[in-house]
């Protein structure tokens, strides 16, 4: 079997080599730190099942505004950690003045995070095209824990719910997911993105995914 649900502290493997992400080293052997899901293809990784979204570098989030200050928007990230949006990393000059004329309390917006200090200072960036203010769309809340799994491997699960569903997707780490379409494929994607929730922690997903696809789409035609 290649998953399992552990505990923290479970014997995962007497390999010391195959220790992976949620997992600790003692006398040699793999344990489980967390409360999640092992999986123990190659390295034993351990995915959380339970907890609050802690931001990494380099994640991709969707955020909302909560204040403004001289420098910084404070954005709320579904975290017990704020992100904090230097006017810097806004994708054109403003001065500090206009930064309630493009991003307002309550914007919704998708960012990357840059950099996250060991004081879980987190620090937020929209320099790429892919990011910026949310003007359109639905956004909508899973679990963080339930991520990887909609991604996919290699990101198979989410590349195939795009063209699938012909639909714009942004996923972010942080739980908070953004589509964008017709106003059939929305709703149809956001059921899919539920269904994979779910049944996130069972085998075989991909398969009944592609199944629920077609038989859904094939009720509209």
């Amino acid at each position: 079997m290649d998953r399992k649900v552990v505990v923290p502290g479970d014997l995962l493997s007497e390999d010391a080599k195959r220790s992976g992400e949620g997992t600790y080293i003692r006398d040699g052997s793999v344990y489980s730190l967390l409360y999640g899901l092992a999986n123990f293809r190659d390295k034993i990784n351990v995915i959380p099942l339970a907890g609050k979204y802690v931001p990494g570098s380099g994640d991709n989030v969707i955020g909302v505004v909560k204040d403004i200050t001289f420098s910084n928007w404070i954005v709320d990230v579904n975290s017990p950690y704020d992100g904090l949006l230097h006017i810097s990393e806004f994708p054109k000059r403003i001065e500090s003045e206009e930064m309630s004329k493009h991003l307002h309390i309550g914007s919704s917006i998708m960012a990357r995070v840059k950099d996250v200090d060991p004081t879980m200072k987190v620090e937020l960036t929209l320099n790429d095209r892919k990011l910026g203010l949310i003007r359109a769309g639905r956004v909508v809340e899973i679990s963080h824990t339930r991520v990887p799994r909609l991604i996919g491997k290699g990101g198979s699960m989410i590349g195939m719910l795009k063209k699938e569903l012909n639909c714009s997707i942004f996923v972010g780490q942080n739980g908070r997911i953004w589509v964008q379409g017709g106003a059939e494929d929305t709703d149809l994607a956001l059921k899919t993105i539920s269904l994979i929730e779910k049944e996130a922690h069972t085998s075989g997903l991909t398969d009944r995914v592609v199944a629920y696809l077609k038989k859904e789409k094939g009720a509209r035609s």
